[in-house]
């Protein structure tokens, strides 16, 4: 199992080169991979950028690029443009992100997210390879010849040269028809959220086809301390958040995936909370099982007895939600 390090969105109020410390421990230690996330605040790119001309040896990925904030083919210029910067590191993580922040933010209709997102893979593909970039889908026309069109659009091929012709994609997908589109149409799968013990139940047959080469890079977080109560109490708001406040009734695919691994009245009483809310009651309510499953807290041997459930997973890269240098450097000796 490889190690990977989340610096996910910086939270208001911070700046994402507060954490270029971690980035370079990670880096020392032998860390195979560093991720870094966008919502709506901080976007992943301009951060992947700045890290590839601090970095020399890990490997740089997006967790995510969300779909709808960009053209494919932008996708496709900016994976290819950030691999040549950073002499072929970079791993294009994908995902359409939530209706709340497709249709809030960036103004696009969530319509059929599996269906957009086969199209976006191939257009990427396509303009990857230095060949013609011409689609028609039912999600992207290119050239475009829809209303307000000239008639003047060309179909176009990647002026640049790729480093890599073969960028490894990545998909984010916690629904299991979302799981089974990653494997038949991406290199590799970003899930969060992953309980070890309930791994097949939820994903088994979603992964049945999937290649022996098929990557999984799994984020968890990860506090390490004495005091497992404290860090238990550290990691709630951030299953509360996920699970009762990142989407709406009925379309929270955190809470959907906890549903499906058995926690279905622990998953609705969050969720009734935080829509409430009720965001204190809500964190209270995330019970220590739960934290327990999807986490890694407590001392060194504790994680170490943990790690064996991982272990038992197809998880290729575990990637670490923490800003601690100790774990990254208690993983590192348990793992590397």
């Amino acid at each position: 199992m490889k190690l990977g390090l989340s610096l996910g969105y910086a939270p208001p109020g911070t700046n994402p080169a507060d954490l270029f410390p971690l980035v370079q421990e990670a880096e020392r230690l032998g860390f195979d991979s560093v991720w870094v996330a966008e919502a709506w605040g901080t976007d992943a790119v301009s951060v992947l950028g700045w890290l590839a001309a601090r970095t020399e040896r890990i490997k740089l990925g997006s967790a995510i690029m969300q779909i709808p904030g960009r053209t494919p083919a932008n996708a496709a210029m900016t994976a290819a443009t950030l691999d040549l910067l950073s002499g072929g590191r970079f791993l294009l993580g994908l995902g359409t992100s939530g209706p709340q922040v497709v249709e809030g933010w960036h103004g696009q209709p969530w319509g059929k997210p599996l269906a957009r997102t086969r199209e976006y893979v191939e257009i990427v593909r396509t303009a990857l390879q230095r060949e013609v970039v011409a689609h028609e889908g039912e999600h992207y026309r290119i050239p475009w010849d829809g209303p307000g069109a000239t008639g003047l659009g060309k179909p176009l091929k990647l002026m640049l040269r790729p480093l890599r012709a073969e960028i490894p994609i990545y998909l984010a997908a916690l629904g299991p028809k979302n799981v089974a589109l990653a494997v038949e149409i991406a290199d590799g799968w970003l899930p969060i959220f992953v309980a070890p013990e309930r791994f097949d139940d939820a994903f088994g047959a979603s992964l049945a086809n999937a290649p022996a080469d098929f990557e999984i890079a799994a984020t968890a977080s990860v506090l390490v301390g004495d005091d497992v109560a404290v860090l238990r109490d550290a990691l709630r708001p951030h299953v509360a958040l996920y699970v009762g406040g990142m989407g709406a009734k009925g379309r929270n695919f955190y809470n959907s995936l906890l549903r499906r691994y058995g926690w279905e009245e622990e998953a609705e009483r969050i969720q009734d909370l935080y829509l409430d809310g009720k965001q204190r009651e809500a964190i209270a309510a995330v019970p220590d099982e739960l934290v327990d499953a999807v986490a890694l807290v407590g001392p060194k041997e504790r994680i170490s007895e943990r790690l064996e459930a991982w272990r038992e997973t197809p998880v290729t890269t575990l990637v670490l939600g923490t800003t601690q240098p100790e774990a990254l450097r208690t993983l590192a000796e348990l793992v590397l």
